[in-house]
């Protein structure tokens, strides 16, 4: 029974010796994972939100303005000379100019377009009850602060609102019509998403606040 246990203890050292030997081979062999080297940066510092936004300045002719006058003074952080300050009121003025006379390269993205341009020419064009509500609105507040002690009075300019309200609605009803089919007859390929809105708040503005000022009087052919 001795020499069995010393055979049987010698198979299982020898198996077990076996049995770890292609582990701790595979193991010795493996090659060392290796980490991936660090991506190198992009070798210059974020700009500031002021610099980025001079870079983007542009004149009244649409040309960049890096390297010099108010965006050069906004990317080193010094102050605007006299001489460009000068510079850059003239600049806004001209713009201001255009725009009120309605020249394209001047408008801005809510103008622009011959779509636009034609809904704008219809409304001023044509005399509507909602450009005078204004002045309406005016005098019911002054009714309102007149008649503050007397209740029937308060219930009158109540109802007098109520029917402003609906001349609003059912002329914005009318110009919706009227416009969609002028861009349709003489338009036909332009897109006519938020014409509506754009014609109900220009004609519900006084015609002499309105940007870009009116090309036609009322009456005229646009």
């Amino acid at each position: 029974m001795a020499v069995f246990r010393r055979s049987s203890d010698g198979a299982t050292e020898g198996k077990a010796q076996g049995s770890q030997s292609p582990q701790a081979t595979q193991t010795e062999e493996a090659p060392a994972k290796t980490k991936p080297a660090p991506q190198p940066g992009k070798g210059r510092p974020t700009p500031k939100r002021s610099a980025a936004e001079a870079s983007r300045y542009r004149t009244i002719t649409g040309a960049t303005t890096s390297g010099r006058g108010r965006a050069a003074a906004t990317a080193t952080g010094r102050k605007l000379t006299p001489a460009e300050k000068d510079r850059a009121r003239e600049d806004r003025s001209k713009q201001l100019q255009a725009m009120r006379r309605g020249e394209e390269w001047a408008l801005g993205p809510r103008d622009r377009g011959p779509a636009k341009k034609l809904v704008r020419d219809y409304v001023d064009a044509h005399r509507r009850p909602m450009e005078f509500y204004m002045y309406a609105l005016i005098l019911l507040v002054i009714a309102l602060f007149a008649g503050r002690s007397h209740s029937s009075v308060s219930n009158y300019m109540q109802l007098f609102l109520l029917a402003i309200i609906a001349v609003i609605i059912v002329d914005g009803l009318l110009l919706r019509r009227s416009v969609l089919k002028a861009v349709h007859d003489r338009l036909p390929n332009e897109s006519t998403r938020g014409l509506t809105l754009y014609a109900v708040m220009r004609a519900l503005q006084v015609r002499r606040f309105r940007t870009p000022a009116p090309a036609v009087k009322p009456g005229d052919e646009y």
